[in-house]
C-alpha cells in the first residue's frame, strides 16, 4: 500500500500537524518538531506531546508513515568545531524530540565539507556525529536524505551515502530517504524505463532496499545532473507523467512515507489524488 502524504505545517505546535495532514487526504505525513531556522526552540510540553500523539491515534498515523525532518542549519560534516558542536546538539535535541513525541525516524541532509577538508573525511565525520548521538537515545533512526550536489552539499551520490552508513556501528538506526528532485538533478534518470531501472538497481546494489525508509515527492525545474535544488509541483517540471506512475506502481515503495514538498501547498491534496489515481 502506498503511504502518500506532505510535509505539512505544525507552526501552531506539533500536535495540530496530524490534522493539517488528514485535512488534505494525506496517509503520511512530515513536520519539523521545532523552528529550522534556529538552533535552539521551546521546548515540547508533556500535554503537547500527549496531544500529537492522540491526533495521530484520531487519524490513523503510525509512526512508520511519520516522516520529521531535521533543522536546515544543521551540519553533522562541518570542519568549523564550534558550529560542528552546534549541529551535533542540535540534532541530538531533534532526535529526542522524535522519542518524546514516540516517532522513530527523523530524515536528516548529511551535510557539507564547504570547501574546507576533503569530501570522505566529511563523510567520516558525518558518520561519527551519528555514532555519538545513536549512543545517546533510542528507538529513533536517522535517516540520510540525498541531495543535488548544489554547493558543496555532501549525499549527492548512492556511493556517499553508503560510505556514511558503512561507518555506522549501529546499522539498524540509519536508513535512507530518497528525494526525486535531488535524485534526478544529481543526475540519477528515471524517466524512461530503462532509466528507472538502471536508478534503482543501482540503489540497491550500493545501498540496498532494506534501507530504504521513505521519500520525497518532488518534481523539478532544473535539468538532469544540473546540481541545482528546484523543487517544483507534481507534472510540471522534468519528471514525465510515465516516472510517476512507474513509481506509484513499484511495489518497493510501500509501506513507507511518500510525502510531497513541492512549493504550492494549496494544491498538495489535489496532487495526493492525482498520485493515488495512478495505482492499477
Amino acid at each position: 500500500m502506498k503511504y502518500i502524504g506532505a510535509h505539512v505545517s505544525a507552526e501552531q505546535g506539533v500536535s495540530h500537524a496530524p490534522l493539517n495532514a488528514h485535512l488534505i487526504g494525506a496517509k503520511s505525513f512530515a513536520l519539523f518538531t521545532r523552528n529550522p531556522s534556529r538552533w535552539t526552540s521551546k521546548a515540547i510540553s508533556a500535554k503537547e506531546a500527549e496531544a500529537f500523539k492522540e491526533n495521530c491515534a484520531t487519524y490513523g498515523y503510525t509512526p512508520d508513515v511519520i516522516l520529521p525532518h531535521d533543522s536546515f542549519l544543521i551540519n553533522l560534516g562541518s570542519p568549523d568545531r564550534e558550529k560542528l558542536d552546534k549541529s551535533r546538539a542540535a540534532f541530538l535535541d531533534e532526535m529526542r524530540r522524535c522519542e518524546q513525541l514516540g516517532l522513530t525516524m527523523l530524515n536528516f541532509h548529511p551535510g557539507s565539507h564547504v570547501g574546507v577538508i576533503e569530501p570522505d573525511k566529511c563523510l567520516d565525520l558525518i558518520a561519527e556525529s551519528l555514532n555519538m548521538i545513536l549512543e545517546q537515545t533510542e528507538g529513533v533512526k536517522a535517516v540520510i536524505e540525498n541531495t543535488a550536489g548544489q554547493g558543496s552539499n555532501l549525499g549527492h551520490t548512492f556511493e556517499q551515502i553508503a560510505h556514511i552508513i558503512d561507518k555506522v556501528d549501529d546499522k539498524s538506526r540509519v536508513g535512507v530517504c530518497i528525494d526525486t528532485c535531488h535524485a534526478y538533478t544529481s543526475g540519477y534518470d528515471m524517466t524512461d524505463e530503462e532509466s528507472y531501472a538502471k536508478t534503482w538497481d543501482e540503489f540497491d546494489r550500493i545501498i540496498g532496499f532494506p534501507y530504504l525508509c521513505g521519500m520525497h515527492l518532488n518534481d523539478t525545474l532544473k535539468k538532469l545532473a544540473s546540481k541545482i535544488d528546484r523543487h517544483a509541483p507534481l507534472f510540471t517540471g522534468n519528471l514525465n507523467e510515465a516516472f510517476w506512475r512507474r513509481l506509484m506502481n513499484d511495489p518497493r515503495m510501500d509501506n513507507i512515507p511518500l510525502i510531497l514538498e513541492t512549493p504550492n501547498e494549496e494544491i498538495w491534496s489535489e496532487e495526493i489524488a492525482a498520485l493515488y489515481a495512478m495505482i492499477d
